[in-house]
């Protein structure tokens, strides 16, 4: 009797269990807000994004699946690009209600390219991952992929990270000669959603 008691217990909070593990799921997804960005320009639509200091991906792309959803409260959004002022601006994020940031990247007047350059080419993925070179954001992945795209850098030594939330970081040094062309090649490895800060190096 003591058994089939157990036996009928187990069952029912393996029932109860289920119930509740999707309720919880559905009860976050209410109280979530959404914060949408929009850009007119190229310039604006290919900047990366970093919401609380992590980044996220390109304007364009987070939409649909890959929409912005944030617990209630004050968040930050920083907008980035190469040859770009930074675009930042704090939003108050309301359970269920969509939230609107027009983005506007205006011209860094302080950018000078180098007069020689060398030439980095990069087969990654992701290619939404964003670029670091000596710890600069520059852009993504895909900007700098196939034909005719490359990143233009100032020759010597140069530190290029490579990183996308939920993805390990990768990380590795370069010496460059003038006008000299190189392909960078790797795969992200995957890992949890605050990874992007822990690097895979390669020397």
């Amino acid at each position: 009797m003591k058994m089939q008691f157990v036996v009928r217990n187990a069952v029912f909070c393996l029932a109860l269990s289920r119930l509740i593990i999707p309720f919880t799921a559905h009860a976050q997804s209410q109280v979530l807000g959404e914060v949408k960005l929009v850009g007119k320009t190229k310039a604006d639509k290919t900047s990366g994004v970093w919401v609380d200091g992590q980044y996220l991906g390109y304007v364009m792309e987070l939409k649909d699946d890959k929409k912005i959803l944030l617990m209630p409260g004050e968040h930050e959004i920083a907008v980035r690009q190469a040859g770009y002022t930074d675009f930042t601006k704090k939003v108050v994020v309301e359970p269920r209600k969509k939230t609107e940031v027009e983005v506007v990247m205006l011209k860094d007047p302080r950018t000078r390219l180098p007069t020689v350059t060398s030439l980095v080419k990069l087969k990654v993925t992701p290619d939404r991952a964003a670029v670091f070179v000596d710890d600069a954001f520059a852009g993504t992945v895909a900007e700098f992929s196939g034909v005719g795209h490359g990143m233009l850098v100032s020759p010597g030594k140069h530190r290029i990270k490579i990183a996308l939330a939920g993805y390990q970081a990768f990380e590795t040094e370069v010496n460059l000669l003038a006008h000299q062309k190189m392909t960078i090649k790797t795969n992200l490895l995957q890992g949890s959603i605050t990874q992007a800060g822990a690097s895979i190096k390669q020397e």
